[in-house]
C-alpha cells in the first residue's frame, strides 16, 4: 500500500512548512489555504479517518485536539478558530489520513457549506 501525502511529511520525503512537531503529531500550512490562517495538525500514525479510530487511539485524539487548540493559540487566534476533521468523500475527505484543519484569521460564517 503505498504511503499517504501526511506520512510521505513526515518522513520527509516532500517538503512542508511545519508549524509543529511532537513524538505524536505534526503541523503544518496548508498550501490550499481557506483563510488567513489555515493549518493542518495530524498524528504520525497513520489512521485512514476518524470513524476508524479505535478505543486505543483515545489518547492519541485527545492529544491532536489539545495541541490544535494550543497551536491555535500560538497562531494568534484568540478571538476564535474553527477546527473541522473531514470523514469521507461525501465529508470533503481528499486525504485518506486524519487530521484536522485549524481555521482562523477571518470570521467564520455558518453554516459552513
Amino acid at each position: 500500500m503505498s504511503k499517504t501525502l501526511f506520512e510521505k511529511i513526515v518522513a520527509r520525503e516532500i517538503p512542508a512548512t511545519i508549524v509543529h512537531e511532537d513524538e505524536l503529531t505534526l503541523a503544518i500550512r496548508d498550501i490550499n489555504p481557506q483563510a488567513p490562517t489555515h493549518v493542518l495538525i495530524f498524528p504520525r500514525k497513520p489512521i485512514p479517518r476518524i470513524a476508524e479510530a479505535q478505543a486505543a487511539d483515545a489518547q492519541l485524539l485527545a492529544h491532536l485536539l489539545l495541541k490544535a487548540a494550543e497551536l491555535a493559540g500560538k497562531l494568534g487566534l484568540a478571538k476564535g478558530y474553527r477546527l473541522v476533521i473531514n470523514n469521507g468523500p461525501d465529508g470533503g475527505e481528499t486525504i485518506p489520513h486524519l487530521h484536522c484543519h485549524i481555521l482562523g484569521g477571518r470570521h467564520m460564517a455558518w453554516p459552513p457549506g
